[in-house]
């Protein structure tokens, strides 16, 4: 399988603590990288992490609050100064475009590469980017501004050929693309051979789903069901539950309740409140609900599996 990895930049909220950097991931997928939100000290991290800043194609801001987002002009700058050709191609609410060109007008002229922004509507789930292998799409979230989550999934794959039965019948290597699309085979002899001696199933499409800040959504879990890893953010501990209702975000144990109703493979927490030194409470909180939970940390490499 090729590898699908979530590297974690930063897992902090909008205070500033020596502990986390603000919000940033990147997302790495068949062989393409694409950022999630893009806060302060993104590029710092990209250095730690040893991302190559030329393998990322696009970046997918979730909402525009400052540690989720105040990054992004010093990113572009920076590619500028590495020589970057290749277009950005920048996913974010409708509100950023103005801002953006504005500060790309200050501090970014003459950019070899075009900057392409893409406006959001965060208020539906439908598919923003499109490749031949995978597709990116909308999860439509309950914060102060107008935000969402992004989930990458995989495009299903052709089956596999089994290499013995290729060999066994001599079969073509010209007939192998035949064989994977649904093809059989006959011998010379006319012995039919059918598509599924010959043929192993393809491996399961693998998704991860990137949840922003929000306030809990008891219908969430319906967006978001059956991925294999879910990053959910977790601002607070169930004491501090009236409080993240006051300012949308979420409890710990909410995230846990979205991963355990959506059937997902594993629960990443993240978005830590600069009140706690150590978010062990956070995380013993989460596996009480859902076992299979962890705690983001920058310098983190999930696989998606």
């Amino acid at each position: 399988m090729e590898p699908f990895k979530v590297h974690i930049l930063g897992c902090g909220s909008a205070l500033p603590t020596l502990q986390h950097f603000a919000s940033s991931q990147v997302v790495e997928i068949r062989g393409k990288c694409f950022m999630v939100d893009c806060g302060e000290g993104t590029q710092m991290q990209l250095r730690r992490s040893h991302v190559s800043f030329s393998r990322i194609q696009a970046i997918f801001i979730s909402h525009l609050h400052g540690d989720h987002c105040f990054g992004l002009i010093g990113l572009i700058s920076t590619f500028g100064m590495l020589g970057r050709v290749s277009p950005l191609h920048i996913y974010a609410p409708e509100a950023l475009e103005p801002m953006l060109d504005a500060m790309m007008q200050m501090f970014c002229n003459g950019l070899d590469f075009k900057v392409e922004f893409h406006a959001v509507d965060t208020k539906r789930q439908y598919v923003v980017y499109e490749d031949r292998s995978i597709i990116v799409e909308t999860v439509p979230l309950e914060h102060r501004i107008p935000c969402c989550g992004y989930i990458f999934r995989e495009k299903p794959t052709l089956p596999h050929i089994r290499r013995d039965m290729i060999d066994c019948y001599e079969i073509p290597v010209s007939q192998i693309n035949n064989i994977k699309n649904g093809a059989g085979w006959v011998t010379p002899k006319g012995v039919e051979i059918p598509h599924e001696k010959l043929t192993i199933p393809a491996d399961a499409p693998r998704s991860y789903a990137y949840c922003s800040d929000t306030k809990y959504m008891p219908g969430l879990h319906k967006m978001v069901e059956g991925v294999n890893v879910l990053y959910h953010e977790s601002t607070y501990d169930s004491s501090c539950a009236e409080r993240a209702k006051l300012y949308h975000h979420s409890t710990a144990a909410q995230a846990a309740m979205v991963a355990r109703d959506a059937h997902v493979g594993k629960l990443i927490l993240g978005h830590y409140s600069a009140r706690y030194r150590d978010e062990d409470i956070l995380l013993k909180e989460a596996q009480e609900i859902f076992p299979n939970a962890l705690l983001s940390n920058e310098g983190m490499v999930i696989d998606v599996e």
